[in-house]
């Protein structure tokens, strides 16, 4: 039993998590203590990335089992791919560390 201004502040923090059950909101609190939200955008677009990278390296290497080889700006490209899924994972993961660490 809760006061209306305990229920109200109770479903506005339920709000700031985006869970929309309050059973499920008491039980997570009543176990935990705590609800982690973790915004899983960043590991959304990496993987889109990785998808892109995967899929540029079958056509490359299908390219090489075809004809034998590669063209040097295939090459570049591919690299220039995997720079581009290693910046963002490495920040990804340094921010995961961050949350452990709490």
């Amino acid at each position: 039993m809760v006061t209306p201004e305990e229920q109200r502040q109770i479903q506005e923090r339920m709000a700031q998590v985006g869970i929309l059950n309050m059973g499920a909101y008491m039980r997570k609190m009543a176990l935990n203590g705590y609800v982690l939200q973790v915004d899983l955008s960043p590991v959304r677009e990496l993987v889109s990335l990785q998808r892109r990278c995967a899929n540029n390296l079958n056509q490359a290497a299908l390219h090489v089992n075809t004809y034998g080889g590669l063209y040097p700006n295939e090459l570049q490209a591919l690299q220039k791919d995997y720079a581009d899924l290693w910046g963002p994972l490495s920040e990804l993961l340094e921010k995961l560390a961050q949350v452990v660490a709490l």
